[in-house]
């Protein structure tokens, strides 16, 4: 017999996850966050940092720290000191990561992967250790290859492609998983303009709801793609803010090509005359 009791809501099956409220006021927080390199230097040296979602720049000279901060928040290094939490969860001492890390995309600036493995292949591969679904593999690859503009070159072997297509093809692993947390790590590399334009244009749309952090020391990268900068030097964040909060602290005495260029400049030289950051 028929059953009329059930309506069309009812038949739709949802899961506890989909209707839990978020437990978390950030994607990223860190307070007093210390990370050791060697025996002696602290790179990431008493960070406070708290991110939510949206395209966040991290910028800096070569050797303030951007790499280990970025290392640490991929949990691939611990923290020294200080806290961090990624997605509500502590991402501190020798806890096992492999559920958090399910949730995070990251590119680092150097990535290893078999020269024989075709685009598709080292993508799936990259999927499979994620623990991607294995039903969700195949439509999660094409997704990826094709949001990063190497849908015609998915079949074609690593060894193949040239520097700038090899890191497109590392962006396409980093958010294959469709990340909470995506870290990507001087991702412009090797691009040359046009595609640096379109992953300008990607970024923007993976920030809406995703939260972002791209470390770079390419200032008109920061301009074009990010909703905010965090400027970082020797371990520390000096500045956060917009891109435009970043133009204004520098004037035409300050060396650069551009207004954020000269912000940038004048922040590093006197990181104490910086106004309205958060």
């Amino acid at each position: 017999m028929h059953d009329h009791r059930k309506g069309p809501s009812q038949m739709t099956a949802v899961s506890a996850a989909d209707i839990a409220p978020t437990a978390y006021a950030w994607q990223i927080q860190a307070t007093g966050l210390k990370v050791r390199v060697g025996r002696k230097r602290m790179a990431v040296d008493g960070l406070d940092l708290s991110l939510g979602t949206g395209v966040h720049g991290l910028l800096g000279p070569n050797g303030a720290g951007k790499t280990t901060l970025i290392r640490t928040l991929a949990t691939v290094l611990r923290p020294t000191e200080g806290t961090l939490e990624l997605l509500g969860e502590s991402a501190g001492g020798m806890r096992e990561h492999r559920a958090l890390r399910r949730r995070i995309g990251y590119l680092p600036q150097e990535f290893g992967y078999y020269k024989r493995f075709t685009v598709r292949e080292f993508v799936e591969y990259m999927a499979w250790l994620k623990e991607v679904p294995r039903a969700d593999i195949p439509g999660a690859v094409q997704r990826a290859v094709e949001r990063v503009g190497l849908a015609d070159r998915a079949d074609e072997r690593m060894k193949a492609l040239s520097g700038g297509m090899v890191r497109r093809a590392g962006i396409a692993q980093a958010i294959v998983n469709d990340p909470s947390i995506l870290l990507l790590d001087e991702p412009t590399a090797g691009l040359d303009p046009a595609q640096r334009l379109r992953f300008r244009e990607l970024l923007q749309e993976l920030g809406t709801d995703t939260c972002v952090l791209v470390s770079t020391h390419l200032v008109e990268d920061v301009a074009a793609a990010c909703t905010d900068v965090v400027l970082f030097a020797e371990g520390r964040s000096v500045f956060q803010g917009t891109p435009d909060e970043l133009a204004a602290a520098g004037g035409p005495e300050h060396a650069g090509d551009s207004p954020l260029e000269r912000g940038y400049s004048a922040l590093l030289l006197n990181p104490q005359q910086v106004r309205g950051t958060w």
